[in-house]
């Protein structure tokens, strides 16, 4: 058992004050859905650092790095405003070891090359080359010329992810999350194997493998030891989202949690499919040597407390976690100050029951224009869902009513063919035996195809891969003209003779005319290329710039390039998975229905219903205003193996009990009112029709 104390920021404040310095114990701080994690580390960090913590000595762990520059910020700021109001001067601090948990794994790795035996200038490979190279290992190994079929690269590595993060048999992995692939075990085992094998010829480690390598560092005692006295304080971010080496790594490099704190939500762990389990956040209280100590922070900022009391009941008849109701900033405040003023009543939370996906579409579009009408940007608004191909309905509908909208889940920025390009370039010339994107640069060449590629990375090899040797290296003729300037060009990046700051446009510029022979629209491409140029100025040196994209990628250009200019406007669309951690003031949820929230696979399974529930509650916190649960009676699946494209009908959702129905106003698309109306009107039009026509041959 553990005692928990419920606080608002100001004694937030003093809590991290006092339990600065004297005593330290591993803290849990549960901060429900909108009342500001990333302030609370925020604070946090900024009372260590006006108590005279180096900044070198906090350990700051985040799992976006645009979420490391966020606290950073906000931190400066509050010890700038602590500072200015005592008169005295202050320069921003930068915390160099605030990052992801994967670019902080890379950096120890680094560090410590030499006592676990791995070469420090290892290159960080994406999801996209880890793909490859496995699909390169299925052609050697005669797995894709079998009767049946073998796996598809993506689940291969899929699988393998599964086996990694969550430190699970392949046996076992298979059984629960791939039975359809059990009958390749033993092939998957030499396929993995030999994965393992390439990565460590090619120098090379896959996002996975950072936080692998990491945790078998961190259960070496003698090197454990010197991590550990690198720092006093540990701050975690989204620790309701770690797996079991993420909290391996936590446990093997601070077996007492001395120093140690984590913020997180069992409420908001979704995340199973990558790994993550909720028990890390469920057990920490007991997870070290000492009793941690629990707070809990339940203000919330965000929702008004009609949305907060759907979330809470749903939450409530849930069977785990730590079940903190929370209550609106406004709610609290008036209670506090035992004010007589009334708290604006706010719209109840609607049910909206639609005949099918068509009309759940219409409903959305009417009144997202009815909102915007009263001066609520589309950007405020949001239509959140379970799987990418439920709003290809409401896609139609937007585009048909001339709505703008951005979907995320879209072509990632980095996996563009172009970028890909470059970025290959660059590993190349980092890492000469990288031999993924060497084959990738050179068959962009003219006159070399897979065999000539073969025979340069061949060579390289041979000459114990100094770029300088490839100089003296006879490409074949229709190359030679591209051959003069890439192998000098290859050589001097990777031997540092051009700066840094210079790097990538160096190499831009003798890509940008393989760029015009490859692509037609060659001239928007470009615009990337500079964008990318522009994004590396912001990085020390090339393997910072080259790890930190492949472990935290932008999602699309538009990441990159900044904020949207002020008069676009759009909705937006969005999985509930990749709107965690997000807020709009109008939010209309998709399908909530058996089949979609909870979903079917999930029915029997205790841990995998809890998640579904989990996940309703995150799509319902997202809401600031208005809410609005659509619930169609039926509505399209498409490619259904056995039955092809058809409409489903969809049973009230498990979720929505005589509780949860309580919190909700039901409303019904189109009105019955409007439905006879529009019925009077057709038959009517039916009627004048027909008598036209009639009249035509009398």
């Amino acid at each position: 058992m553990y005692s928990e104390c419920t606080l608002n920021e100001k004694q937030l404040e003093a809590a991290t004050s006092n339990a600065t310095l004297a005593h330290r114990p591993p803290t849990l701080i549960i901060a429900g859905a909108g009342t500001g994690k990333t302030n609370t580390l925020a604070h946090k960090t900024a009372q260590l650092l006006l108590n005279g913590i180096a900044p070198e000595r906090i350990l700051l762990m985040t799992f976006a790095r645009r979420a490391s520059a966020e606290l950073t910020s906000r931190a400066n700021s509050i010890v700038n405003k602590v500072l200015s109001a005592k008169k005295q001067s202050h320069s921003d601090v930068k915390l160099p070891w605030c990052g992801t948990f994967h670019s902080i794994a890379s950096r120890l790795l680094r560090e410590h090359a030499q006592s676990i035996g791995i070469e420090s200038d290892f290159t960080v490979i994406d999801r996209s080359d880890a793909a490859d190279i496995i699909d390169m290992l299925r052609h050697q190994l005669d797995y894709t010329a079998t009767d049946k079929r073998f796996p598809k690269k993506k689940t291969c590595l899929d699988i393998y992810s599964r086996c990694i993060n969550g430190q699970i048999p392949l046996a076992e992995v298979l059984e629960d999350a791939f039975p359809h692939c059990q009958n390749w075990h033993d092939e998957l085992t030499k396929l993995f194997a030999a994965y393992a094998k390439t990565k460590m010829d090619q120098v090379s480690l896959d996002y996975d493998d950072l936080l692998l390598y990491c945790y078998h560092m961190a259960q070496v005692p003698d090197i454990a030891n010197l991590v550990r006295e690198q720092f006093d304080f540990i701050l975690v971010d989204e620790y309701q989202d770690t797996n079991l080496l993420q909290s391996g790594i936590l446990k093997g490099f601070f077996p007492d949690g001395n120093g140690l704190t984590v913020v997180g939500d069992d409420a908001q762990s979704i995340y199973s499919f990558r790994s993550a389990t909720v028990d890390n956040i469920l057990s920490f209280p007991e997870q070290f040597s000492q009793p941690a100590d629990v707070i809990s922070l339940n203000i919330n900022y965000r929702s008004h407390q009609g949305i907060l009391d759907l979330s809470n009941e749903l939450l409530a008849e849930g069977e785990e976690g730590f079940k903190i109701p929370l209550i609106s900033h406004k709610l609290a405040a008036q209670q506090e100050n035992k004010a007589n003023q009334v708290v604006q009543r706010a719209k109840t939370p609607l049910l909206v029951s639609v005949e099918d996906d068509a009309k759940q579409a219409e409903y959305i579009c009417e009144q997202v224009l009815a909102a915007r009408e009263r001066n609520i940007p589309l950007k405020k608004q949001a239509v959140l869902f379970r799987t990418s191909y439920h709003s290809d309905r409401l896609e139609l509908e937007l585009t048909r009513r001339d709505i703008p909208y951005v979907k995320y889940g879209g072509l990632k920025f980095l996996e563009a063919a172009h970028v890909k390009d470059l970025l290959c370039l660059l590993r190349w010339a980092d890492n000469p035996k990288h031999r993924i994107s060497a084959f990738r640069i050179l068959k962009l060449l003219p006159g070399i195809g897979p065999k000539s590629a073969e025979k340069v990375c061949d060579y390289l090899e041979l000459h114990q891969f100094d770029m300088q040797c490839l100089k003296n290296y006879s490409a074949p003729q229709a190359a030679q003209e591209y051959w003069k300037q890439l192998a000098p060009l290859l050589a001097n990046v990777h031997s540092e003779q051009v700066p840094w700051t210079e790097q990538l446009q160096t190499v831009a510029n003798l890509y940008q005319q393989l760029l015009e022979d490859h692509y037609d629209d060659h001239f928007v491409r470009w615009g990337d290329i500079e964008q990318l140029i522009a994004i590396s100025q912001q990085y020390p040196n090339r393997e910072r710039f080259l790890t930190e994209l492949s472990l935290d990628p932008p999602q699309a250009s538009g990441d990159l390039a900044g904020k949207a200019h002020i008069d676009d406007d759009f909705l937006i669309l969005s999985t509930v998975h990749s709107a965690k951690g997000q807020e709009w003031q109008n939010v209309f949820v998709l399908n909530v229905a058996d089949g979609n929230f909870p979903n079917e696979y999930a029915v029997g399974n205790k841990k995998a219903m809890a998640e579904e529930r989990r996940l309703l509650n995150v799509a319902i916190t997202r809401a600031k205003d208005e809410l609005h649960l659509m619930q169609p009676l039926k509505y399209w699946v498409p490619e259904q193996a056995k039955y092809g494209d058809k409409h489903v009908y969809g049973g009230k959702s498990r979720f929505l009990t005589d509780s949860i129905m309580k919190k909700l106003d039901n409303a019904f698309y189109p009105s019955p009112e409007k439905e006879e109306k529009q019925r009077k009107k057709a038959s009517s039009a039916i009627t004048d029709i027909r008598k036209s026509i009639l009249a035509t041959w009398q």
